[in-house]
C-alpha cells in the first residue's frame, strides 16, 4: 500500500477528524521516518533500522521561525486555526529540544491565535524524561497512545524498537493525574503471519480495566483511515467502535469515536 512522509516542517492546516482545523508541526526529518515504534498501521510507513534512521532534527530556531511566518501570514488572511498539533514523521518527543520548542510554540500561539489549542500526539514512551513530562504539562492536549490492554498485542501492533511494558506506561500516565487523552487504534488482521484483533472480548475486558485505573479525561478511539505498511489489516466497523465506546462510557469517561 501507499504510505507517505510529511515533507515540510509546518504542514496543513488539515480538517482533523479529532482536532478540527489543525496545523501540523513535524520536528523530525522530512525525508525519513524517525520513531522508536514501527506500528503496522502507520501512515508514514515502516520505521528504518536503527543504523538507517536520520537524526538531523530541525533546530528550535528553524521550527519557530517557520511557525511564526506561517501564523503571521495565515492570520493576515483572516483564517482560523483550532489546534497546533505536533505529529509528523514519527515520535515528536524524541526531539532533543522538545521542551524548548513547546515553550516557543506557546509564546507564538498566545501572540497570534490565543484561542487555539496546542496538542501533541505521542506514543508515551518518553514519559520517563522529566523534561518531556514538564513540556507536556504545559500544553492543552496530551494525546497518548495505548493501543491494547495486553502487552503481547501492543508488541504486535506497535513493534517497539526498545523495551516496552504496558505496566510501565500505565505508571507513567499517573504523572498527569488524569489530565490527558488516551488514543487507541482498533484493527484486526494479520502481520508477519500472526493474527491480530484488539477488539476481541478478552482484549476489550483488559483494556477497559486499564482505562478504569488511569481514568483519562477522554478516550479517542479510531480505526484505519489511510493506507498501512502491513497490507492484511482490516478497518473496524463503526458499529463495533460505538459498542466499545459505550463500554468506556459506563466508566464515566468521555469518548470520541472516529470511524
Amino acid at each position: 500500500m501507499s504510505t507517505f512522509l510529511f515533507d515540510e516542517i509546518i504542514f496543513g492546516p488539515v480538517n482533523s477528524r479529532r482536532l478540527g482545523v489543525s496545523l501540523g508541526i513535524n520536528l523530525l526529518p522530512t525525508d525519513s521516518k524517525f520513531c522508536n515504534f514501527n506500528c503496522i498501521y502507520c501512515e508514514c510507513g515502516w520505521t528504518p533500522g536503527r543504523g538507517q534512521m536520520k537524526s538531523d532534527f530541525h533546530s528550535t530556531e528553524v521550527v519557530i521561525n517557520k511557525l511564526e511566518e506561517f501564523l503571521k501570514n495565515y492570520l493576515a488572511n483572516g483564517k482560523n486555526i483550532d489546534t497546533i498539533t505536533f505529529a509528523g514523521n514519527g515520535e515528536p518527543t524524541l526531539h532533543p529540544q522538545f521542551e524548548e520548542v513547546i515553550d516557543e510554540t506557546i509564546r507564538l500561539r498566545n501572540t497570534y491565535y490565543p484561542k487555539a489549542k496546542i496538542s501533541v500526539l505521542s506514543n508515551a514512551t518518553m514519559l520517563h524524561s522529566e523534561k518531556v513530562v514538564n513540556a507536556l504539562k504545559k500544553i492543552d492536549n496530551r494525546i497518548l497512545k495505548l493501543d491494547a490492554g495486553l502487552n503481547e498485542t501492543a508488541l504486535l501492533m506497535n513493534q517497539p524498537l526498545g523495551k516496552y511494558s504496558i505496566d510501565k506506561i500505565i505508571e507513567q500516565f499517573k504523572k498527569f493525574n488524569g489530565d490527558f487523552i488516551v488514543q487507541t487504534m482498533f484493527l484486526k488482521g494479520e502481520s508477519n503471519g500472526q493474527k491480530i484483533d484488539n477488539t476481541s472480548p478478552n482484549e476489550i475486558e483488559v483494556y477497559l480495566d486499564l482505562i478504569s485505573k488511569i481514568r483519562p479525561q477522554k478516550v479517542m478511539i479510531y480505526t484505519i483511515a489511510r493506507d498501512t505498511p502491513a497490507e492484511q489489516l482490516e478497518k473496524i466497523p463503526l458499529e463495533t467502535l460505538n459498542q466499545i465506546a459505550d463500554k468506556i462510557k459506563t466508566l464515566n469517561i468521555t469518548v470520541e469515536v472516529s470511524g
